[in-house]
C-alpha cells in the first residue's frame, strides 16, 4: 500500500480526474449523450485538474500546481452545484439557455468551434440524460469536484513526517 504522502494525494487527484475526463468522452460516444455547455466546461476542468494534479505530484512547483487544482476544483464544485440546482427545478421553469451567452458559454462555444470532437455542445443543462445509482452526471461531478477540493486542501496543508 502506498504511504499517504502529498505526492500520493496529488497523484490520486490527477489520475482520478484523468479517468473522469476520459469516461466523459467514452460515455458521450457510447451512449450518444448530448452534453451541454456546463458539461463541457466541467470536462475541461477535469482535464486541467488532471494535468495540474500530476504536475503537483512531481514535487516541482507543488504549491503553484496544487493551488491551481484547488481553484479549479472550487470552480467545478460551483459549476456542478449550479447544474444540479437547474436539474432539480420543475421542467420548463429554469434553463441554462439565455438570450446573452455568459463568459463560460462563450469560452465553451469557442472550444466547440475549434475542437468539435472534444467540446461540441448539443444538449441542455437541465436535462438528466443519464442517471447512475439515482444521481445524474452533474450530481456525480459535484461529488467528484468536492472530493478533489477536499483532498487538494489536505495535500496543500499536509505536513510530511520528518
Amino acid at each position: 500500500m502506498l504511504p499517504l504522502t502529498r505526492k500520493t494525494l496529488w497523484l490520486a487527484i490527477g489520475l482520478i480526474a484523468l479517468s473522469l475526463a476520459a469516461s466523459s468522452f467514452v460515455l458521450t460516444a457510447w451512449l450518444d449523450l448530448h452534453p451541454c455547455y456546463l458539461c463541457i466546461f466541467q470536462r475541461l476542468l477535469f482535464m486541467l485538474i488532471a494535468v495540474f494534479g500530476l504536475l503537483a505530484a512531481t514535487g516541482f512547483g507543488e504549491k503553484v500546481w496544487g493551488s491551481l487544482v484547488l481553484l479549479l476544483a472550487g470552480t467545478g464544485t460551483a459549476t456542478a452545484s449550479y447544474q444540479t440546482w437547474l436539474q432539480l427545478q420543475p421542467p420548463g421553469s429554469a434553463s441554462c439557455a439565455g438570450s446573452q451567452p455568459g463568459l463560460i458559454e462563450q469560452f465553451v462555444y469557442f472550444l466547440s468551434d475549434n475542437v468539435p470532437s472534444l467540446f461540441e455542445v448539443s444538449g441542455l443543462c437541465e436535462d438528466e440524460e443519464l442517471v447512475i445509482m439515482g444521481l445524474s452526471l452533474a450530481n456525480w461531478a459535484l461529488v467528484s469536484f468536492a472530493s478533489a477540493l477536499g483532498v487538494a486542501v489536505w495535500a496543500l496543508f499536509k505536513r510530511e513526517a520528518d
